[in-house]
């Protein structure tokens, strides 16, 4: 059996009070590492998360940070270098939600919003947690980007703007910290299906009618949408020895409905 073993590992998860943070969050501390999680308002749901995990024998503590302000990034890491070390892997899960519409009717906040937490983000954490790893000679950089990016459908522009910014940021930062033996990667999901289709089978617009996936699904090849552990599965194997080779890479989560092609 080829283990995936992340045992001795420190990993930091922003935005780990959301859906699909608190999978990843989860699925690390499964794998052996102990684990940070990032939260900017939701305490109880980082905590709830925090305290499954510490039940199921694994280690993990909450952390409070603006994703998008330096210095509350660093008092994060300094909060997470107190109680479980430096950071060996960090998530950079996070992300602002705001209504999508047209580029002419969005609101010019609504750029400045996915900059802050998709751009900034990034900067931020690289900036407060790679150091440590480049003393190391070893980590890992995973950002969760999006196959909107690779879309570019109507009402996506400000965050198709903010996360094809981050692309950029951070491939140049797999060229730059490479040598140190750090890799960075980002992960696109497509649709996926978390907590809140599982509730009641469906999941219901704010008019309370039942989302309708099927055109969605169609274009799939898989034809069938993911779920959150696809996600975090691939977050996990990027964070691995498994993936020690593999910088500089956006893959696609998708089933096939979106494919970066040469």
């Amino acid at each position: 059996m080829i283990p995936l073993d992340l045992t001795g590992k420190v990993a930091v998860v922003t935005g780990a009070s959301g859906e699909l943070g608190r999978v990843i969050g989860r699925t690390l501390a499964e794998a052996g590492a102990a684990v940070a999680l990032h939260y900017y308002r939701s305490e109880g749901k980082a905590q709830t998360t925090a305290e499954a995990i510490n039940a199921a024998g694994g280690k993990a503590m909450i952390a409070q940070a603006d994703v998008g302000e330096r210095d509350s990034v660093d008092g994060m890491r300094d909060a997470v270098r107190a109680e479980l070390g430096p950071a060996d892997i960090i998530v950079n899960n996070a992300v602002q939600q705001y209504e999508w519409t047209s580029v002419l009717e969005q609101e010019e906040g609504d750029y400045e919003s996915q900059f802050r937490t998709c751009v900034l983000h990034n900067l931020l954490m690289a900036k407060a947690f790679v150091p440590d790893m480049i003393e190391k000679k070893s980590g890992r950089v995973i950002a969760t980007n999006t196959e909107c990016t690779m879309q570019c459908a109507p009402s996506q522009s400000a965050y198709v703007s903010g996360k094809g910014g981050q692309d950029r940021l951070l491939r140049v930062l797999a060229r730059e910290v490479g040598h140190h033996g750090i890799t960075v990667n980002q992960v696109a999901p497509g649709w996926m299906i978390s907590d809140k289709f599982r509730e009641d089978g469906t999941a219901h617009t704010t008019t309370g009618d039942p989302i309708d996936d099927s055109g969605y699904v169609k274009n799939v090849p898989l034809r069938r949408r993911g779920e959150d552990q696809d996600i975090a599965n691939a977050v996990c194997f990027l964070a691995s020895d498994l993936a020690a080779f593999i910088s500089g890479v956006y893959l696609p989560v998708a089933g096939g409905n979106v494919m970066p092609t040469i």
